[in-house]
């Protein structure tokens, strides 16, 4: 079955986008190999604030991609280029993990992370952890009452940025 990664650039105080939505606190490390990390999906889902601000940043689709976008307003007829899904977003991506291909990449929206998350349909958390303290903006989980259990799988620093990229699988509990 496909894996759904939350694969999202995180500040030290946990938001993926600042205050007005920007990201351009990220900084471009040219040793963080994105070719490898895009050819990994061929699908990826985010909310409308995700499609909007990328939208306004000239923001052109991805090629190879599938793009998904979860949204009670957006018009299908205003964006031909993507599936817009505006009710049952467990069940569309349950329905997308059975079918073949890559993994799926979860890009953006804390909202759409928590619901998923909350659903049981997020196997992985990706974060580039940015060393900069926004001190507000979108958080990359909205208060939720789940928690959940994550186990390291890898990580490296990358020096000349100081970004820290962390790979988690959700904790899989039994009982004795």
């Amino acid at each position: 079955m496909r894996q759904v990664r939350y694969n999202v650039a995180m500040s030290l105080d946990g938001y993926i986008a600042g205050p007005a939505g920007e990201y351009d606190w990220i900084p471009m490390d040219p040793e963080i190999d994105f070719g490898a990390i895009f050819a990994r999906f061929d699908t990826v889902l985010m909310g409308r604030r995700t499609l909007e601000v990328s939208l306004r940043q000239g923001g052109g689709g991805m090629p190879g991609m599938r793009p998904y976008v979860f949204s009670r307003t957006l018009r299908v007829a205003d964006h031909p280029s993507v599936t817009i899904v505006a009710e049952g977003a467990a069940a569309v991506v349950a329905d997308l993990r059975r079918q073949d291909g890559k993994d799926i990449w979860l890009m953006g929206g804390g909202e759409l992370f928590r619901s998923l998350l909350e659903a049981g349909q997020v196997d992985g958390v990706d974060v580039a952890l940015v060393p900069v303290l926004l001190g507000r903006g979108t958080p990359a989980l909205p208060r939720t009452d789940l928690r959940t259990t994550l186990t390291l799988t890898g990580s490296r620093t990358y020096a000349k940025t100081g970004i820290v990229s962390l790979q988690y699988e959700r904790a899989v509990l039994s009982c004795l």
